[in-house]
């Protein structure tokens, strides 16, 4: 008599798409499974090449072995072609009573990407280091960051970058001048 194969188990897992707009629910029982699902439930054409990645660091997930090493509601991101993966950026709602709406948009995605990679913030030019300047720390804090304590080094920070950017720029203005 053969020796049966045990059962594969199977585990929910959650879907996304690459911008995190389409979310869905499957339950597979090997990589193989899933990417016959996601294709059924993302539409994603059979020829159609795509990648398998953690949603929350991008490891792609390309063999059976790392496959059934994930927790069940782990939850993948589906990279069809050249798409890559990126961090989620922390939602903000912002009141218009607390930030001009136009101005609130682009100082929360500016500080969400800043929470997420600090480094940005000696690439901004002068119109972002001065949006960061001149925010309220206190406003922000208590509807979307609460780190106070970070707003408050960020605002300090950015503070300083616009001041030695402006003064840069007045070096150069004066060599200008000389020549």
């Amino acid at each position: 008599m053969e020796a049966e194969s045990p059962p594969k188990v199977q585990k929910p897992f959650k879907l996304c798409n690459h911008n995190r707009e389409i979310r869905k629910g499957v339950v597979a029982s090997s990589l193989e499974d899933l990417t016959s699902k996601v294709q059924e439930k993302l539409d994603v054409a059979v020829d159609n090449s795509f990648t398998v990645v953690l949603e929350a660091d991008g490891t792609e997930i390309d063999d059976e072995e790392y496959f059934a090493t994930l927790d069940p509601n782990t939850s993948l991101m589906i990279l069809n072609g050249n798409q890559k993966w990126l961090p989620a950026y922390p939602t903000c709602n912002l009141s218009k009573d607390q930030v001009d709406a136009a101005k609130g948009d682009e100082l929360a995605g500016l500080v969400g990407r800043l929470k997420t990679n600090l480094c940005h913030l000696s690439l901004l030019g002068g119109p972002e280091l001065e949006l960061l300047s001149d925010m309220d720390p206190d406003s922000l804090a208590d509807l979307t960051y609460p780190d106070k304590i970070f707003l408050d080094q960020l605002k300090e920070a950015s503070g300083r970058f616009l001041c030695e950017k402006r003064q840069a720029q007045d070096a150069m203005d004066l060599l200008r001048l000389y020549q």
